[in-house]
């Protein structure tokens, strides 16, 4: 029976690759069908540049400014980085040299996006300060600090960003200066920073504990003497460091200010003195080549596809069950390729600035078949900077059952005050919770046999299937059809005509998983 065992283990990654081949190659047939059908119907579609007579899928609002934009701001942070660069280099300038200096380049960047909005911003940071100040050595900190911050995250969605003509009719002449971006939508990021700031500087006085030492000895990267992002975040700094003009800078630093990625103030507030550099000059022109060929794959997909039309046309409730599956598996792998390129972008340039943040999609949308390593994996810094302010203070693994709820709760308001995100964070919930309780009964279990191991695998790659179908779902409704529209795709699923589809959709994730563990196997083994 052993033997059994191991000889189709060995045979099954070609059988699987096989299949899933296939079944990629059948979406794109059908996806190329259904967007030459339905190509009238569609909305945001725009002459395009790559074939011939061919339409350019533009309807994503976010992609569509980003990439408008691109030319200007390459420009712009091209020209950032060099005066930022030069300035450090000829003056020797450091933490709070480089601090003040991009504070003026970063208020310049602000001034265009936000005209008189910015002191907005500036005033509500300085109050953050403020209170940071007065409440980081008492035991009330935690609840003043979220208290403020969110009423501030509420109160600017509420007010749409806060007319000046509500202070007086003085001021109303203002309002014709309101740049060329909402600032209110870009201080969600800044909310993060704020509370990061407030979170590091607390634990500094405290003299929270990090074993360096221990940290070093088992870091690849610290060991061959680089330093590593969570070196740079986990150890505390001195407290000078924590300075108004650093703060400030760290809010408002122009390469991370509009989309991230999330670096905390601890890691930050490091390079500015020191960069990591653990990027060198052929490593960072590397990542800037695969951006661009990432660039041509969604331009490709856009001009072939049109999956993120189909979405926002609401044709998808006229598909067959298969043709909505496809769409749907379509648009979910466009907003991941879509943040992955503006993520990746902003990186870059923080990149040759001298500042190293986290990377937000470490790893392809397909290759996650479980709830941890899928949010672990999409915007990565983000999940960093919740598991370290919210689900460690909150006890961590002791209660992650409640954790769960009011962080996805959080997440939600954080991107904006609207219900179908809120229940997009519920259903979230709802599918983690038989995750984690599988989980836990797992790793009370010891596989010896290779029929154990078999059985093991084959429970995963279940669990995989039913998660991956959960996270669609789950995904689907809070991005296109809201929580109206949940009810409507289970009718439709589990019709008669739906129920095959589903039980089809259901194999092939299963296939997909048994795939993945192979994958995983084999680079355990070069290891």
């Amino acid at each position: 029976m052993t033997g059994v065992v191991i000889g189709w283990k060995r045979k099954e990654p070609a059988f699987l690759l096989l299949y899933i081949v296939v079944v990629f190659i059948y979406f794109i047939h059908r996806t190329l069908q259904l967007a030459h059908e339905h190509r009238s119907k569609l909305y945001g579609l725009r002459p395009g540049w790559l074939f011939p007579h061919s339409l350019n899928d533009v309807s994503d609002a976010q992609w569509r400014n980003f990439r408008g934009n691109l030319p200007i701001l390459t420009s712009v942070f091209a020209l950032f980085a060099v005066v930022a660069n030069a300035l450090k280099a000829f003056l020797s300038l450091g933490a709070k040299g480089m601090a003040i200096s991009w504070i003026l380049i970063s208020l310049s960047y602000l001034a265009y996006l936000h005209g008189a909005c910015t002191i907005y911003i500036l005033l509500i940071a300085s109050a953050n300060y403020i209170l940071v100040m007065i409440f980081a050595r008492t035991k009330y900190f935690s609840f003043a600090i979220w208290v403020f911050n969110i009423f501030v995250l509420v109160c600017n969605r509420i007010y749409e960003g806060y007319s000046f003509s509500i202070f007086g009719e003085q001021w109303a002449y203002l309002d014709n200066f309101r740049g060329t971006f909402r600032w209110h939508i870009c201080f969600n990021f800044v909310i993060l920073r704020m509370l990061s700031f407030g979170y590091d500087y607390h634990w500094a006085n405290q003299q929270r504990h990090f074993d360096q030492r221990k940290h070093i000895q088992r870091c690849h990267t610290c060991k061959s003497g680089g330093i590593c992002y969570q070196l740079l975040q986990e150890r505390s700094l001195p407290i000078d460091n924590f300075s108004f003009s650093v703060y400030l800078s760290y809010l408002v630093y122009a390469p991370l200010y509009l989309a991230g990625p999330i670096i905390s103030f601890n890691a930050f507030a490091s390079q500015l003195d020191m960069p990591a550099r653990i990027f060198a000059t052929r490593d960072v022109l590397w990542y800037g080549l695969r951006w661009i060929f990432s660039f041509m794959i969604i331009e490709i997909m856009n001009h072939l596809f049109h999956y993120n039309a189909f979405a926002v046309s609401g044709l998808w409730r006229s598909l067959s069950p298969m043709d909505m599956f496809i769409i749907t598996y379509g648009v979910l792998n466009f907003m991941w390729l879509k943040f992955f390129l503006i993520w990746r972008y902003f990186r870059l340039w923080s990149l040759i600035s001298g500042i190293e943040a986290p990377e937000n999609m470490p790893r392809c949308i397909n290759n996650c078949y479980n709830l941890e390593s899928f949010w672990k994996n999409w915007h990565a810094s983000y999940n960093r900077w919740l598991v370290r302010y919210i689900y460690i203070p909150l006890g961590g693994s002791r209660t992650k059952f409640l954790n769960i709820w009011v962080i996805f709760t959080f997440v939600a308001i954080w991107h904006d005050l609207e219900w179908k995100l809120l229940s997009w964070a519920w259903l979230t919930c709802l599918f983690f919770i038989p995750e984690m309780v599988a989980k836990s009964a797992i790793s009370t279990l010891q596989v010896e046999t290779a029929s154990g191991e078999l059985l093991s695998r084959e429970l995963k790659a279940v669990a995989g299937a039913i998660t991956i179908t959960c996270l669609m779902v789950a995904n689907f409704a809070g991005y296109v059809v809201g929580p109206s529209g949940v009810n409507w795709i289970i009718s439709r699923f589990s019709s008669r005509e739906g129920l095959p589809v589903l039980c089809w959709m259901m194999v092939t994730f299963y296939l997909a998983v048994k795939l993945i563990l192979h994958i995983e196997d084999a680079k355990r083994k070069q290891q």
